[in-house]
């Protein structure tokens, strides 16, 4: 009893997978031949895609036709020439012959022509609509952390186009030798019944065997794209990231990686080879035995002369004829293997991209407002899985003109604030007003560089505008990359941009497309960090200059001198605005009553009456206590390194409020006091 349930469950697994393995099928050429959308494809293109369909099927009927008439050419060219040796009808029929050989030819060649141009129709189409797919609503990033989908830059480059050529390849052949193999199996029902009937027969138990090797090399297929995928990537990977991994010289570890992937590849592989080994073995076997069957029971009756020799010959190439048509399509068994696993595998990219897009029910979302300004009103943000807050309760406005810079400890959502304005998050509650996407302009930490020329580097996003070199070389002096022009043949140059440029210089490159972009609001995570504080302050300076509305996250305290408003991100959620005068004050009053080492954010690069003011308040403290290190180091903008140096060697300071300073070595005091 337990067998038999097992068996049951068994058939009712396979039942199912192949009921959906049909319903993927459907799903994805269903819209190809049979749209039920009108936007899907235009009825002209519909139908000029089935009157090529029909074209090739009878190309396909009319080649299987020839073929069969050829094989009673061949069985009256052996009578002429055995039995009647007639010069003249030999000559007649061996035209005939020829004639339909070079038919079968061209034919032949037709037929393939006609299949590959269906196909690449299909490619093209079906590659359109998984790329609009993976463009639309940004679902190539959502995909990256909402969904478990693996490469999907390989299941778009590498198993789209299999799909629709396997898929014709084997409709093709499975059409044409269905057709193959009931002509001849009626040509040698015709000649004898004795041979037909255990060729009937043999035929139904191949492709049952055939099945079952063909289920198999399903499995195996799957794993090996899957394993190839991995692998592919593993190496993509090294190249995006061959500068990080030389520094480290991690080329030990990283081949390790790429070998461990690659010897999973070889072991599918292997499988694979001694599956399609075993396959091989069947149909050549199988095609052999039925070789046999003619010669085996017609060749005694040519010996008695019960039928003459052109039977013998037509049977035996009949029979030959139907177990070329098997074995080929035991063949195309095996590659529909391949093909149900490619299937799969876009179904279930397609199926992803479908769902990373959708909003989640009975969720809360941040509801965004277009206007032409930018604020928020009450916005509590949270991860896209809504798993942690980032910040909570905000609300804020920044004026046209303005610039607000956020700051906070690492981790702590100051990227997360810029991915909500431009709508990649919306998990939480509030409402977020933004000017049109259209209008903002985002520079990263690293710059996104386009695979493309110097002058689309420049012009990206709007590729289309124009501008004359000239206009171009003036934004590359605007930006201190004046001498790039040196270094390739124009600006229509295309080179690996990535390779040849370094952090600091793509920054640069980022800030001329603000320039020739002209945005209304630009907002920047980091975008400076590779720069020195000259490039720095030049950049901003022309930030500025632009009138643009702009918000900056950064770690770096020269920031403070280009922005109004300054934002401060806490770990608990809560945060803090202020003008960038009273941030100072405050982070100045809580350096003199807090311990240097619990002060999380610092400035080193105060303006002069700020400086003037704080070193009043420093001279106070060192009048009674005496500073730190990093109290001096505020008070005469020297680093500290060099203040710990004077310190050790007794030596004497003079701060910016004119008086001198020695350090007291006593153990009780070691401060900076003053003389």
């Amino acid at each position: 009893m337990p067998t038999q349930v097992v068996q049951d469950q068994s058939l009712m697994n396979a039942s199912s997978a192949f009921t959906q393995f049909w319903e993927n099928v459907g799903a994805i050429a269903g819209p190809y031949w049979y749209p039920t959308k009108s936007e899907n494809r235009a009825f002209s293109d519909v139908i000029r895609a089935w009157l090529t369909l029909i074209f090739l099927i009878l190309l396909i009927i009319a080649l299987v036709g020839i073929t069969a008439f050829n094989s009673f050419v061949n069985r009256r060219l052996i009578d002429v020439i055995i039995q009647e040796k007639d010069y003249s009808q030999f000559v007649n029929t061996l035209l005939v012959y020829a004639v339909g050989l070079v038919i079968v030819t061209l034919l032949s060649g037709f037929t393939k022509d006609v299949r590959k141009k269906i196909a690449l129709d299909w490619y093209k189409w079906l590659n359109n609509q998984v790329l609009d797919k993976y463009f639309h609503n940004r679902a190539y990033y959502k995909i990256n952390f909402k969904s478990n989908v693996d490469n999907p830059d390989q299941r778009i480059a590498q198993e789209v186009e299999p799909i629709t050529s396997n898929a014709l390849s084997f409709s093709a052949t499975f059409l044409e030798k269905v057709l193959e193999m009931g002509t001849f199996l009626v040509i040698v029902w015709s000649i004898s019944q004795q041979i037909a009937i255990p060729l009937l027969i043999y035929t139904i138990i191949g492709n049952i065997i055939a099945i079952y090797i063909t289920q198999e090399l399903n499995k195996i297929n799957q794993e090996e794209l899957e394993s190839k995928a991995d692998y592919t990537y593993c190496l993509t990977h090294v190249r995006n990231h061959a500068e990080s991994i030389a520094f480290f010289q991690g080329e030990k570890q990283e081949l390790n990686i790429i070998q461990r992937r690659f010897n999973k590849l070889i072991q599918d592989t292997k499988r694979k080879i001694d599956w399609e080994r075993g396959k091989e073995i069947f149909a050549r076997g199988y095609r052999s035995i039925i070789q046999i069957f003619p010669f085996l029971i017609l060749g005694p009756l040519y010996m008695r002369g019960e039928i003459d020799y052109g039977q013998v010959e037509q049977s035996a190439l009949a029979s030959y004829m139907f177990a070329s048509a098997l074995g080929d399509l035991i063949g195309e068994f095996g590659t529909s293997g391949r093909f149900s696993s490619y299937v799969e595998r876009l179904t279930e990219f397609s199926d992803a991209l479908e769902k990373v897009i959708q909003q989640p029910e009975n969720v809360s979302t941040i509801k965004t407002v277009e206007e032409n300004h930018l604020a928020f009103e009450n916005v509590t943000l949270q991860t896209p899985n809504y798993e942690q807050v980032i910040v909570e309760d905000l609300s804020l406005s920044v004026q046209r003109g303005e610039g607000l810079l956020i700051i906070g400890p690492s981790g702590r959502g100051k990227s997360s604030l810029l991915r909500a304005i431009a709508g990649l998050w919306n998990a939480g509650t509030g409402r977020l007003i933004r000017p049109p996407l259209e209008e903002v302009l985002f520079l990263p930490q690293r710059p996104y560089i386009i695979l493309g020329t110097l002058r689309e580097q420049l012009l990206y996003p709007n590729t289309n505008r124009r501008m004359t070199d000239a206009q171009l070389e003036d934004v590359l002096q605007q930006v201190n990359l004046q001498n790039l022009l040196s270094r390739v043949d124009g600006f229509d140059t295309e080179v690996p941009w990535e390779n040849i440029l370094s952090l600091g210089e793509q920054q640069r490159l980022a800030f001329a497309r603000l320039l020739v972009t002209h945005p209304g609001f630009t907002i920047l995570d980091e975008a400076t960090s590779a720069l020195d504080l000259q490039n720095e302050g030049n950049l901003y300076q022309q930030l500025q200059e632009t009138q643009t509305t702009f918000i900056s996250v950064g770690h770096r305290e020269s920031l403070f001198n280009y922005h109004q408003w300054v934002l401060e991100l806490s770990q608990d959620s809560s945060w803090q605005l202020a003008t960038v005068e009273d941030y100072r004050s405050q982070k100045a009053k809580q350096i003199v009553t807090d311990p240097p080492e619990n002060v999380q954010t610092t400035i080193d690069d105060l303006p002069t009456d700020e400086s003037r003011s704080q070193s009043g308040i420093l001279t106070e403290v060192a009048t009674g206590e005496g500073l730190s290190h990093k109290e001096m180091q505020l008070l005469t903008d020297s680093p500290v390194n060099t203040i710990r140096s004077k310190a050790s060697l007794g030596k004497l300071i003079t701060g910016k409020d004119g008086f001198v300073y020695r350090y007291d070595k006593d153990p009780k005091v070691l401060k900076w006091v003053r003389v």
